[in-house]
């Protein structure tokens, strides 16, 4: 007797926060074939390890990927070791700057401790993609590219875009996309996920294993989570998706009060994005919330704050997640300082520094004309009195409690060195 849930069971669960679906009816018959033989599907999720920092962002794959665990199957977690050194192109207006082994190495290893904080480690199939990659001969790569044609690489918007307006396009990054191609080819996936910025890369890894004369893998998408600084305009969800270049993250190894402080600082209509997407509630209870705000009046505050403890719980535990409930309440209810607050010491060049310099040092604003904007506009204060002026000077060897914004606030204890 099979274990598995009955098909409509697990469609119900693998369905929820998906784009795109090449083919739904493969995986239902795949699902079907699944509990007649009892054999679990392969399901596998690719990261190229760039970085260090894993997001809530990443977060919403990770999800899908462990929605099939749970259901019983074989979730693969892919480190891209090897494509992380050619660089993946996609969404890139420029060539994507190089990694050495010894920097994805690096980032590879944060990112697994970060992963299993979302997937049962106890049921991951872990895999390096340089396991196949590295042994590829030049034949092997010929033979590869061969498969694949320029014309169906520049139907991809990025390389179209930058090939009409004369931008450069480097050999390699076409040969990325045949290169991610082949982990399914290498793995021989049922499934692979993937944000909707990867449908064609995951698309031509289908391809790819036809031309091969493997069974075309199935290919889900999942949404791109937008920022924490999105907003809604004309019923639309506008901003930046969630990077780190952009400032705007709520990362998996943030201390909780900070992921807590940055959660309730999600627009009041666009916390319900971050519920459909990253939370554990259901579909139904997420519509009861809005409708509760939306009908009934109830304080978007409340509703945030709800989204903000399940994710500080889900990362640190219950007793942190009631800490930080607890230090927001007493520092942005009682408008009081917090008590991990940043420490940052700086140095200026002529020993003195102005108060715009110091906020843009400390990385409290984005530029120094920000940091100028901001104080102007009443947006500062400098140990709890607001200033207006962006010359105010600090000397060396003072120490001063900056907070910066209103809704928004964030502080720093500065400490100007001699």
């Amino acid at each position: 007797m099979s274990s598995f849930a009955p098909v409509p069971e697990q469609m119900a669960v693998l369905e929820r926060a998906v784009v795109d679906f090449h083919v739904r009816s493969d995986l239902e018959e795949r699902l079907e074939e699944s509990r007649q033989s009892g054999k679990p599907l392969r399901v596998k999720a690719g990261f190229d390890p760039t970085r260090p920092d894993l997001h809530l962002g990443h977060c919403v794959l990770l999800q899908k990927l462990r929605a099939f665990q749970d259901l019983g199957h074989t979730a693969i977690f892919l480190i891209g070791d090897f494509t992380a050194m050619v660089g993946d192109p996609t969404g890139q207006n420029e060539s994507r700057p190089r990694l050495t082994r010894a920097e994805v190495e690096r980032s590879a290893e944060s990112y697994l401790a970060q992963a299993f904080k979302v997937l049962d480690e106890r049921g991951v199939e872990l895999r390096r993609n340089s396991e196949w990659l590295d042994r590829l001969t030049l034949t092997d790569a010929v033979e590869l590219m061969a498969k694949s044609t320029v014309s169906r690489m520049l139907e991809r918007k990025d390389f179209r875009q930058r090939f009409e307006t004369e931008r450069a396009i480097h050999q390699h990054e076409f040969l990325y996309p045949l290169l991610q191609a082949y982990d399914s080819v290498a793995l021989e996936c049922d499934v692979e996920l993937g944000g909707t910025d990867q449908l064609f890369n995951l698309v031509l890894g289908r391809t790819l294993m036809h031309k091969y004369g493997k069974r075309p893998q199935i290919v889900m998408t999942t949404p791109i989570l937008e920022g924490t600084d999105a907003r809604v305009e004309n019923g639309e969800i506008v901003g930046p998706k969630m990077s780190k270049s952009a400032d705007n993250t709520i990362g998996l190894q943030e201390e909780p009060t900070a992921m807590f402080r940055k959660a309730m600082q999600i627009d009041d209509t666009v916390v319900f994005r971050y519920f459909e997407l990253l939370s554990r509630r259901s579909a139904a209870d997420v519509a009861a919330l809005r409708a509760e705000v939306q009908s009934l009046g109830r304080n978007p505050m409340e509703i945030k704050a709800l989204f903000a403890r399940e994710i500080v719980e889900r990362f640190h535990g219950g007793e942190a997640a009631a800490h930080a409930v607890a230090e927001f309440e007493r520092v942005y209810a009682k408008d009081a300082v917090p008590d991990d607050m940043p420490r940052v010491e700086l140095k200026p060049a002529g020993g003195v520094a102005e108060l715009a310099w110091v906020l843009k040092q400390a990385n409290l604003v984005a530029s120094t004309s920000d940091a100028r904007r901001l104080v102007e506009q009443g947006g500062v204060e400098v140990d709890g009195a607001r200033v207006t002026d962006p010359r105010v000077r600090f000397h060396p060897g003072s120490e001063h409690v900056v907070r910066v914004g209103s809704k928004q606030r964030r502080f720093a204890r500065i400490c100007i060195l001699g």
